[in-house]
């Protein structure tokens, strides 16, 4: 979706235009032939939502989601979900988003208060509020999202009003830390920071007094977009629309100069002066997403021999070792970013390509369909512009993540391995694999649900599981489900591949059974398979059906269950039905070692 006003759905954002334009910017992406999750939210909220509820679905529909609302009436949002509205109930919420402010807040401090009586007010503003959200746990059985408070448009004491146990910010800063407490100890519970969003928009601007007396917005109405936009980067990343990758210009993006022409001696990098600066602090950032499982990557035109010296620049921060794949030649950029999705096995839009030439950005726009191209100016907005799309939204951290850049060069290592065989079952045998199937796992849960939600080329039924859901199936006894780790002599893959089935008298259906691209083609899926016919038979089943449904991004599965020895039960444009009988069924693979 490269259309200008489509466009402005990524940073930077053009607030007012998005509200004029709503209607035509939401026929635009209705009109998508590109199959979209479809989730249900409940926004309750202790604010007027309406306009909130349209700039949300803009931004959802961007990345992928497919809403359907619910919203509960002004300022009811505790009434809603304590007082067993039916409505809510039968509405069978994914998400609830509790969309409160600073002025929510039931008890402030006063200034007669004793320390004891506003400690009182404190953990009693923490119950009302956590009781709402363990109601949404229990009974509702859905993901929680809560914004946390903006600091007031004014300060009774002043400076002090920071540190006195009776300043309302002191007090807004102490609940905003409970909340941050309780999510840390809640998997499906996420915050919005609302109190960055305010302050990163102006704390003066947001507060638009007009807009609260007159229509009880919580904000400046241009600012709604800013708040919807925060709002969808958590759902997006939560069902998996997070990008995986950086590809990085080098000449003017990581560093200062043309490393070909003014010599590695020359490029301008480091302490010595505004721009060295900057293009150190940028480096400096890119690398810190390492520890976020993301993956760095080069493409540009260079001589490869230049552009390795630049990246060994004393005052780079930048190495080498850094990267996964180097593409510095001389051909189209469009062509290297395709083959570089292609090496680490991502599709091209699951990457974002930072290059300051506005040609070559727009040249992979129009190259490369759905391709993501980070909108920089200087470098020294290059942070605040990347950071701001919001690429990489961080709702889940596993020790997968901590692991994904070594498992992509252990993943290259495994490659440069195969091109020295000449038979691939013997080069399979070489890699000695171990693989651990099993029943679902506490201690895995949450990378089973980023699988999930992040698997899209080997994925049969494309169904997206948030973490709640996940558990709740692994505690039911009619479901089949399995994980799929592998370990190999190169390391250690992580948990690669999900199955979920459930059970109908006699019969299993498959109701999800994907893999991470990483492991292809080396006997994992067919491994997957012997171990549900295996818990199948213990079971007394006799048949398993399989679904594929066909997606832009998933055709490789396409022929999956007929290359398993399942039959073709029934056709529906390009979606099918299969069937297999297992008392026909031989085992599929022999290489790799399951563990009993």
């Amino acid at each position: 979706m490269t259309e200008p006003l489509l466009e402005q759905l990524n940073y930077p954002i053009d607030a007012a235009l998005l509200m004029r334009k709503k209607n035509t910017v939401r026929k635009m992406l209705l009109a998508s032939p590109e199959k979209r999750i479809k989730k249900k939210i409940a926004v309750l909220g202790g604010s007027t939502t309406h306009d909130i509820c349209v700039m949300l679905d803009l931004f959802l529909l961007y990345h992928g989601i497919e809403a359907d609302f619910y919203e509960c009436e002004y300022n009811q949002y505790y009434e809603e979900i304590m007082f067993n509205n039916e409505a809510l109930k039968a509405f069978k919420p994914d998400i609830v988003w509790f969309h409160t402010s600073f002025r929510n807040i039931k008890n402030v401090p006063d200034i007669h208060d004793t320390p004891e009586e506003v400690a009182k007010k404190l953990s009693g503003e923490c119950y009302r509020f956590s009781q709402m959200w363990e109601k949404c746990f229990q009974e509702l059985e859905c993901t929680v999202i809560q914004n946390n408070f903006e600091y007031p448009f004014y300060r009774l004491l002043g400076n002090k009003d920071a540190s006195d146990y009776r300043g309302l910010t002191n007090f807004i800063t102490r609940l905003n830390t409970a909340f941050a407490d309780f999510a840390a100890q809640h998997n499906n519970f996420y915050l919005n920071d609302l109190n960055y969003i305010a302050a990163d928009y102006g704390l003066s601007a947001w507060h638009d007094l007009s807009a609260w007396y007159l229509y009880k917005y919580c904000c400046k109405i241009e600012a709604i977009p800013y708040l919807a936009q925060s709002v969808a980067r958590i759902v997006k990343s939560l069902y998996g629309k997070n990008k995986k990758g950086f590809v990085l210009d080098l000449d003017n993006t990581l560093w200062g100069g043309v490393v070909g022409d003014d010599g590695v001696q020359n490029l301008e990098i480091g302490s010595e002066t505004a721009t060295a600066q900057a293009f150190q602090e940028f480096q400096t950032y890119l690398k810190a997403h390492l520890g976020l499982g993301i993956l760095l990557n080069v493409n540009s035109k260079n001589e490869e021999v230049n552009a390795l010296a630049g990246l060994n620049h004393p005052e780079g921060v930048l190495k080498p070792e850094d990267m996964i794949v180097i593409k510095a030649n001389w051909n189209p950029k469009s062509q290297n970013m395709s083959e570089i999705a292609h090496e680490l096995n991502l599709l091209p839009e699951s990457l974002v390509f930072v290059d300051d030439n506005p040609a070559e950005r727009e040249i992979v726009k129009t190259q490369i369909p759905n391709a993501c191209v980070a909108a920089v100016s200087q470098p020294e907005n290059y942070i605040r512009e990347i950071d701001r799309a919001g690429y990489f939204e961080v709702t889940a951290f596993s020790k997968d993540d901590l692991a994904r850049t070594e498992m992509y060069k252990a993943n290259a290592e495994r490659v440069k391995a195969e091109q020295s065989f000449g038979n691939y079952d013997d080069y399979l045998r070489s890699l000695e694999m171990k693989a651990e199937i099993k029943p679902f796992s506490a201690v895995y849960m949450q990378r089973i649900a980023q699988l999930t939600n992040k698997s899209n080329q080997f994925n049969l039924t494309t169904k997206r599981y948030a973490q709640s859901e996940i558990e709740a199936v692994a505690e039911n006894s009619e479901y089949i489900c399995l994980y799929g780790k592998l370990i190999d002599k190169f390391g250690d893959n992580g948990v690669v591949s999900v199955l979920i089935g459930h059970q109908q008298e006699k019969n299993i259906h498959i109701d999800l059974f994907l893999m991470s691209c990483r492991v292809l083609k080396r006997g994992m899926e067919q491994a997957m398979m012997d171990e549900l016919v295996k818990k199948a038979k213990e079971r007394g089943i006799t048949s398993i059906y399989g679904y594929y449904y066909q997606t832009a991004k998933n055709a490789m599965v396409a022929h999956l269950y007929q290359d398993f020895g399942f039959e073709l039960v029934k056709t529906e444009n390009a979606d099918t039905i299969w069937c297999l009988n297992i008392e026909k069924y031989q085992n599929l693979q022999s290489i790799i070692k399951v563990e009993d």
